[in-house]
């Protein structure tokens, strides 16, 4: 039952981050999305690293693919998330955005690299 808990977060972990870089390039665009960096003031290959991220991250834990260090690598990407959505309080569902829901979020990829990855792994050698 333990290793099917494991799965079930990896696995939401990985739709989560795989779904939010998608985001940045299907419905923000790369350029919205680079522009958006700019505008907080960071230099445009942070958009594309995130971009990166989520992308690649969120396809290596859906594959099971190293993922203690796939959940770690992860969390800066929230804790930049968590400082791009200091400012507007606590709750997510506050005008753009609070910073509850990326701190949970880097809470759960720190759980999960403890963890590990659970069943459904791409092969035992990687996970």
């Amino acid at each position: 039952m333990q290793n099917n808990a494991i799965t079930l977060l990896r696995l939401t972990l990985g739709i989560a981050a795989l779904a939010h870089g998608l985001l940045k390039v299907f419905v923000f665009t790369v350029p919205g999305t680079v522009g958006y960096f700019e505008s907080l003031g960071l230099p445009a290959v942070f958009a594309y690293l995130t971009i990166l991220a989520e992308v690649g991250g969120g396809l290596a834990l859906l594959l099971g693919v190293y993922t203690r260090w796939i959940s770690l690598a992860l969390i800066p990407t929230l804790l930049g998330a968590v400082w791009v959505h200091s400012g507007n309080g606590w709750v997510f569902t506050n005008e753009g955005g609070g910073w509850e829901y990326p701190v949970f979020w880097a809470i759960a990829l720190l759980v999960q690299a403890g963890l590990g990855g659970g069943r459904l792994i791409l092969h035992p050698r990687f996970a």
